[in-house]
């Protein structure tokens, strides 16, 4: 599995705040967000809330019969003259592809991008086996040359400045005076198209496989995909196994959303159906495929009837477009795979909660996410339910409750059930909050758990009278 730093969220978020580079990047995210509008606006909202609804009602039905689809799915691929492997978590996942590899004398592999495999952390793996490995979606190939992890699901680069790719490619592909967007896609062109016509084996993702006929499918706007699938000689496709549907007509219903929802687009540039390897017939494709249906923690979730849900998601990333936290502190802050709202969900399922404890923190509850989501995610409520866990769970290395918290709720719930008491305190704070008090608000107070409140935000001054004594007033005014 990749390397998991979730426990480091709260510094990691610290400094992507203060990034000035971060900050201008990060700016840019609005224009997925108005996309996503105007596609819905273009299609129609009453046939996108249509779509959304059936979209949740396959997924609920494919989940409630998973191990029917995906036998239905294995042996339609067994049919089409592919391999199916079932991997239970990563490290089994790792040991097939490696497996395939090694006994292929494989020695050259291009990838397209695939979620998945960063899981798996496959690439370091192939690596160490003195196999080069190549991504071939831009954004992937150029934080692979710099030897960073995706940022956001569907633009794993954008934190990076032109500047910076143009650098990257001049000091690792030998390529001088990059100044325009346009020379440097055509010098990556120009490399990876010597790859992909060279490489002894492509590894892709899925973004839906349909149980019915065996067929993967994948969306790409670059066309890596295709290539991916058709020039190499073995193809792996690996998935996650939440990833099946049933059957083409449901498959329909996906292929309108998922690319409205990603990047406002009606359809994406290149739609891509592979259905096991080569046939006599065929002019390309590869003479062997595999595919890898990976488990890694789903269970769990799927096992799980309150997060349950997050296994609906298509990995379009707009909730994290539209996010207040992703879009100011962006990916790598997450410490893992998936960020943003999703993956507050899912990653401390798929790595363990006790890891994970401040991800369920990393939102403000505003339903921004459960709002854009295509398949209508309520995410809130599961990130609700993880900070009940935290707060209630029976194991310590669970419990993220700090003494501090402990005690401060202990009071508040001391206060909230003798109003006497609470006007006493509310009079003494009314004194005591005199020196600090500006206009209404606290900008600073210099007593936990409020100081750390304040370094980030206002607090509210208590008011001169409290609700019941206002009322009251109003009663009496009314008589």
């Amino acid at each position: 599995m990749s390397e998991v730093k979730t426990q480091e969220f709260q510094r990691a978020s610290a400094r992507a705040v203060l990034d000035p580079k971060l900050r201008k990047a990060l700016k840019g995210m609005g224009g997925f967000d108005q996309a996503r509008q105007r596609a819905i606006q273009d299609i129609g909202p009453e046939v996108w809330e249509d779509l959304r609804n059936r979209a949740r009602q396959i997924k609920h039905h494919t989940l409630e019969n998973l191990d029917y689809y995906l036998a239905m799915l294995a042996d339609r691929v067994t049919q089409a003259g592919g391999v199916v492997h079932f991997a239970k978590d990563a490290r089994e996942a790792n040991t097939i592809v490696a497996e395939v590899a090694r006994s292929r004398n494989v020695r050259l592999i291009t990838k397209s991008k695939s979620m998945v495999s960063e899981e798996m952390g496959l690439n370091h793996l192939l690596e160490e086996m003195g196999i080069e490995v190549v991504e071939s979606d831009l954004g992937e190939f150029i934080i692979q040359l710099a030897r960073e992890t995706p940022s956001h699901i569907i633009a794993p680069a954008m934190h990076k400045s032109k500047e910076e790719v143009g650098d990257l490619f001049q000091r690792h592909l030998a390529a001088q005076g990059l100044e325009s967007i346009e020379d440097m896609a055509r010098t990556a062109r120009r490399v990876l198209r010597d790859k992909f016509l060279k490489a002894d084996m492509g590894i892709t993702g899925a973004n839906f496989m349909v149980a019915e006929t065996g067929t993967i499918m994948l969306v790409t706007n670059e066309g890596n995909g295709r290539f991916c699938t058709s020039a190499p000689r073995i193809q792996v496709t690996i998935a996650g196994m939440e990833k099946v549907v049933p059957s083409l007509e449901d498959l329909s219903v996906f292929i309108r959303l998922l690319p409205r929802a990603a990047t406002g687009q009606r359809i994406t540039s290149y739609t891509t159906f592979v259905t096991g390897p080569r046939r006599p017939e065929d002019e390309d494709g590869p003479e062997e495929f595999h595919l890898i249906i990976v488990d890694n923690g789903r269970s769990r979730l799927l096992r799980d009837p309150e997060l349950r849900e997050a296994l609906y998601c298509i990995r379009c990333g707009a909730c994290l477009n539209t996010c207040p936290v992703y879009r100011n502190v962006g990916g790598h802050a997450y410490g893992w795979v998936y960020s943003g709202p999703i993956g507050a969900v899912v990653t401390p399922m798929l790595v363990g909660l006790p890891k994970a404890k401040d991800l369920p923190y990393a939102s403000s509850l505003c339903g921004a996410c459960r709002e854009v989501c295509p398949i209508k995610i309520n995410i809130p409520h599961m990130l609700l339910k993880l900070r009940h866990r935290l707060v209630e769970s029976p194991l310590p290395q669970e419990r993220k409750t700090s003494l501090m918290e402990s005690l401060t709720f202990k009071v508040w719930y001391q206060l909230m059930t003798r109003p006497r008491l609470m006007g006493a305190f509310r009079a003494a704070g009314r004194v005591l909050q005199a020196p600090l008090a500006r206009q209404g608000r606290i900008r600073r107070l210099p007593i936990p758990p409020f100081s750390r409140w304040t370094r980030a935000r206002d607090l509210p001054a208590l008011p001169k009278e409290t609700f019941r004594q206002i009322w009251a007033k109003r009663l009496s005014s009314r008589e």
